[in-house]
């Protein structure tokens, strides 16, 4: 199979799909990759280690688009490369559809399959080609907010962990996945005092523990999540349904009885974010102040780390992008966790979260691959 990368076009977007070392291992499987030229610029990689890997490298991305039967990306393609692809291309990649009509209706319209990393599952019933990047942006979360505390951003002048004498932050995570562990971790290492929200009885009695005492668990009600955002510094959101929008769990009129200065981090944003005053920003401008809360909403949080993000992406991708190397879509038929990441076949909706949440008709990938 030939397999295609283009470089990422999404503004301050850096990953890259295949590392060298990827390359490698698809070489090694008797495939075919190009790679358009300077994809790994942002990794610090050139145009000749992808060549010394055994990749051809190309001018453009239009060349990747025209000649790879798979094409391998890291963030959703836009509007100029959805248009690109074609019936019988497979493309995977992340895609987060439910809060993206325009990208759903382009991909259907183009008749490509579309497989996306967030909803490819594992036997667990985990997200194996979501966790690293989770892992990533839970950690840069706490990054972030330390940066818009700052009261030269906007925030309100506070130090994380404080010092001696002084109170530290108050940092409250919504949600004790993936995303709200690493937020956590960070948090408290830097001596935050943190509080995590979760609805899952059992995920709090793992956290606490796994931290042995050193943040505070609450159950998630309407009462609970107010009295920690109204005291909060910090609030990050990191609630997930997987494939589907994200619950707008802090409205406008809660923003009212927050810290005048604090910090939301809406790691939800790819889904449409977990508050109702969110919209996604990109690293050229992250933030923006509504009712006197700052609000960090970047879309491609992992892009501003991409050498570490794209080594523990490929990591987890490679062997799902193998198997549908070597096998084409008859790898979503027998592999029913790639068939989890089958979101659109043949120009048809294959993923229910997104269909309910965009309105458009579904259709189970068992009767379109056996279509």
């Amino acid at each position: 199979m030939r397999v295609g990368v283009p470089k990422e076009v999404k503004t301050h977007e850096y990953r890259v799909g295949l590392t060298p070392g990827a390359v490698r291992e698809y070489i090694a499987a008797g495939h075919a990759v190009l790679v358009e030229t300077r994809a790994g610029a942002g990794i610090g990689v050139d145009d000749e280690t992808y060549r010394r890997a055994g990749a051809v490298v190309v001018d453009t991305a239009a060349e990747v688009f025209a000649q790879a039967d798979m094409v391998v990306k890291v963030k959703e393609p836009q509007p100029s490369e959805w248009v690109q692809l074609r019936e019988g291309q497979i493309l995977f990649t992340y895609l987060h559809l439910a809060p993206d009509p325009d990208q759903t209706k382009g991909l259907l319209a183009s008749g490509c399959t579309a497989i996306a990393y967030e909803t490819v599952t594992d036997a667990k019933g985990g997200l194996p080609l979501l966790a690293p990047m989770s892992e990533v942006a839970g950690r840069l979360s706490i990054e972030a907010a330390g940066a818009a505390l700052k009261r030269s951003a906007g925030g309100r002048g506070l130090l994380l962990g404080g010092v001696p004498g002084v109170q530290p932050a108050r940092v409250a995570v919504i949600g004790g996945g993936v995303v709200g562990t690493h937020a956590a971790r960070m948090a408290v290492g830097l001596g935050s005092e943190v509080t995590v929200l979760d609805r899952s009885l059992p995920r709090l009695r793992e956290l606490d523990e796994q931290f042995a005492g050193r943040i505070r668990t609450r159950f998630s009600t309407l009462e609970a999540l107010e009295q920690e955002v109204f005291a909060a510094d910090v609030v990050i959101g990191a609630v997930l349904v997987p494939g589907a929008s994200a619950p707008k769990l802090v409205t406008r009129e809660m923003l009212q009885h927050m810290r005048r200065g604090s910090v939301i981090v809406d790691v939800a944003i790819d889904q449409g974010g977990c508050f109702e005053t969110s919209h996604a920003t990109t690293h050229a401008d992250p933030t923006y102040e509504v009712d006197g809360v700052v609000h960090y909403c970047v879309a491609n949080m992992p892009g501003a780390v991409p050498l570490t993000s794209s080594h523990a992406l490929n990591n987890a991708t490679l062997p799902f992008g193998l198997e549908l190397a070597n096998k084409g879509v008859t790898a979503a038929i027998e592999n029913r966790h790639l068939r989890d990441g089958l979101n659109i076949h043949c120009g048809r909706l294959t993923y229910k979260a997104v269909a309910d949440s965009l309105g458009l008709t579904f259709t189970p990938a068992e009767e379109v691959i056996a279509a």
